[in-house]
């Protein structure tokens, strides 16, 4: 708590109502969910309007094109004029814009029209949805730091969307941090886990779990190293590294898995083929 008080003005009253947000999705019904998850979202908005997902969508591409062009050099090799393409938790829009050019259609699905807001590109479509439901079809669905914003209870029901949405071969892309050396979202630095809209942050294990409870019969870890391609790494590998790490305790094991090496190695960025 001393941490909270000491926090800036800005920082104090975004915690306070995102932490207050996140608890009633947290004790929410699965049939409260079904409109929950847009309504909570569109009252942080009005309520903390310099919240980084808005700030970030003004200052426009500068801050964020390094990593953008990062993800997008991953996407390269399996985006051609074929391609139909859907990101989920899609936010600003600002990587399926840049997709969107290179692909037959882009799908950027949300649950806030307010983020979306003013996304536009050739092939572009912004779909709103009710944050488990995949109301389309691709090749290629891409979810950055989206999974750990779902209600635990929701996960396995919207990877099973993923899985159903997708076409034969297809792939789905999920990045998102890594619970080791979280938290993550407005509590780090706060609290031992996540508070806020982070309602549960994974590890690779966990998640490669989740994957294929969903039908995934395919499921392989990847790292992106800024100016290389990105690189396949064995799965058991990094969920051994996990174990490992587990081990030490919560205090050092989050030191250990914040070093900048392991951090890049641990980010959960799993690819799941639908075969």
């Amino acid at each position: 708590m001393a941490s909270y008080l000491l926090m800036d003005p800005k920082r104090a009253h975004h915690y306070k109502v995102e932490i207050a947000l996140a608890d009633r999705l947290r004790n929410s019904t699965r049939a409260e969910r079904k409109h929950l998850y847009s309504s909570v979202y569109e009252e942080l908005f009005r309520e903390v309007p310099h919240h980084p997902g808005l700030v970030r969508k003004s200052q426009g591409a500068e801050m964020r094109a390094l990593g953008l062009r990062d993800l997008l050099e991953t996407l390269r090799p399996f985006l051609n004029p074929d391609t139909v393409y859907a990101e989920i938790g899609a936010g600003d829009c600002a990587l399926t814009m840049l997709v969107a050019p290179q692909v037959r259609k882009a799908y950027a699905i949300d649950v806030s029209e307010t983020v979306t807001r003013g996304a536009s590109a050739p092939n572009l479509e912004v779909v709103l949805s009710d944050g488990i439901s995949i109301p389309v079809k691709a090749t290629l669905i891409v979810s950055n730091q989206l999974m750990e914003h779902l209600h635990p209870d929701d996960a396995r029901d919207q990877l099973a969307n993923v899985f159903a949405a997708l076409e034969p071969g297809g792939k789905y892309f999920c990045i998102t941090p890594n619970r080791l050396s979280g938290p993550h979202d407005v509590s780090g630095g706060i609290d031992e886990v996540a508070r806020g809209f982070h309602l549960r942050e994974y590890t690779n294990g966990e998640l490669a779990g989740l994957l294929r409870s969903a039908g995934f019969a395919r499921v392989q870890a990847f790292v992106r190293i800024r100016n290389f391609q990105t690189t396949m790494l064995p799965l058991g590998v990094v969920i051994a590294l996990e174990t490992v790490i587990g081990c030490l305790g919560r205090t050092l094991g989050r030191r250990v898995s914040n070093l900048p090496i392991l951090r890049r190695i641990l980010e959960v960025q799993l690819i799941a083929t639908r075969r």
